[in-house]
C-alpha cells in the first residue's frame, strides 16, 4: 500500500470522528440562568444539555427569553413563579375562569400532568367548579353532607367552601343565580368528568406569605401548583463546590450521562479535577465539541476532499471500518 494512500486513509477517519463527535456544545456559558424574572437552576434548564435529563425539554422560553412555559400532555402553560427551596412551579391556565369572565363561562379543558414524568399536581390546590348539574354531581354543604353519609363524604362537591364564598380577588364577581362548590380530583380521569357536567373551573394555590410570625401566612391565589423532585447525586453536588470550580451540572445529550459543564468545556467529574489537568488543550470531553470545533473540522474535511480529487479518486475508505482495500497497517 502506498504511503499517499495510507494517510488518504488516515485523515478520512479522523474527519469521520470529528463529524460524529459534534453533536452538542454545552459548555456553562451556554447555559441561561434566568428567563424574565424567574431564575432557572438545577434540576430545571431552558437549553439543551444543561440541568437534569429528568426535565429534559420541559421548560420553554420564548418571546426573546422572557416567557417561561411548562409543556404537558394538555397543552403549554405559562409559568409564574419557581420555587427550590420548596419544591415547585405555579403555573396559569389561560383556559380556567378568572374574575374578568364573571358569570361568561368560557369552554376549557383539563390540566394534566405525565405521571411518567417526575412531576406532581399538589394537594394543596383547591379546585373550584361554577354550575354543575345538580343531578350528575353532589353538590351540598360538606360538613351537613359528611355527617349524614360518611362513607360519600369523598364524593361531595362542597358549596359551602371558604373559596367559594370569598373568591379571590373578586368576591362579588358572581351572582346568586351561580352556583359554586370545592372539590379536589383524585385523578385526571375524574377532573374531565366533573368539566362534562360543570359549566367550567378553576384552581385556587394557598401561598406563603414567607412571614412566620404573621396572623394568616397563607393566601389564596389562581393558579396551579405542580411539585418536582429534585435529583441530586454526588457527582452534581461535586460540580457545583465552589472549591472545585463551580461548574454546572449537565448532561450529554445522545447518551444522557451526566457531564459538568465548566467555562473551559464539559468534564465528566469536577471542573478543577488534578487528573484533567493534562487535557486542557483537548477542551469539551465525552463526545462534545464546541462550534469552532465543528467549524475547523468542515474546514479540514473540505481541504481533504479537495486533494482528494486533485490527486487520486475513488478511494475505499469507511468511517473506521478495515478491508484488505483500506487497512492502514
Amino acid at each position: 500500500m502506498s504511503p499517499l494512500h495510507s494517510y488518504t486513509i488516515f485523515f478520512s477517519i479522523f474527519i469521520c470522528i470529528l463529524l460524529q463527535s459534534t453533536t452538542t456544545s454545552s459548555q456553562s456559558h451556554l447555559c441561561r440562568s434566568s428567563c424574565g424574572d424567574i431564575p432557572i437552576n438545577y434540576p430545571f434548564a431552558i437549553d439543551d444539555g444543561c440541568g437534569s435529563p429528568y426535565y429534559r425539554h420541559m421548560l420553554i422560553c420564548s418571546d426573546n427569553n422572557t416567557k417561561l412555559e411548562l409543556r404537558t400532555p394538555s397543552g403549554k402553560y405559562p409559568v409564574k413563579s419557581i420555587s427550590y427551596s420548596d419544591p415547585h412551579l405555579l403555573v396559569s391556565d389561560p383556559f380556567m375562569w378568572n374574575c374578568q369572565d364573571r358569570d361568561n363561562f368560557r369552554p376549557t379543558r383539563s390540566f394534566s400532568i405525565d405521571s411518567s414524568t417526575h412531576f406532581t399536581v399538589s394537594l394543596q390546590n383547591d379546585y373550584l367548579f361554577f354550575n354543575c348539574n345538580s343531578e350528575k354531581v353532589i353538590v351540598e354543604p360538606k360538613p351537613l353532607f359528611c355527617e349524614r353519609f360518611p362513607d360519600r363524604c369523598d364524593s361531595s362537591c362542597d358549596s359551602s367552601s371558604y373559596l367559594c364564598r370569598h373568591l379571590p380577588e373578586c368576591g362579588s364577581a358572581l351572582g346568586s343565580r351561580v352556583s359554586c362548590c370545592s372539590y379536589y380530583p383524585k385523578a385526571t380521569q375524574s377532573l374531565r368528568l366533573m368539566l362534562d357536567n360543570c359549566a367550567t373551573y378553576t384552581s385556587v394555590y394557598w401561598r406563603s406569605t414567607g412571614v412566620g410570625n404573621a396572623q394568616y401566612d397563607q393566601f389564596p391565589e389562581y393558579g396551579i401548583r405542580v411539585d418536582f423532585e429534585f435529583p441530586v447525586t454526588m457527582k452534581c453536588l461535586l460540580c457545583q463546590e465552589t472549591t472545585k470550580g463551580g461548574g454546572i451540572c449537565g448532561f450529554d445529550t445522545r447518551t444522557q450521562k451526566f457531564l459538568c459543564l465548566c467555562k473551559q468545556g464539559n468534564v465528566t467529574t469536577y471542573c478543577k479535577d488534578p487528573n484533567l489537568v493534562k487535557h486542557k488543550r483537548i477542551g469539551a470531553v465525552a463526545g462534545t465539541v464546541t462550534a469552532v470545533s465543528a467549524a475547523g473540522a468542515i474546514g479540514v474535511a473540505g481541504g481533504v476532499f479537495w486533494y482528494l480529487r486533485k490527486v487520486r479518486a475513488k478511494a475505499p475508505v469507511t468511517c473506521g471500518v478495515q478491508s484488505n482495500e483500506n487497512r492502514v497497517f
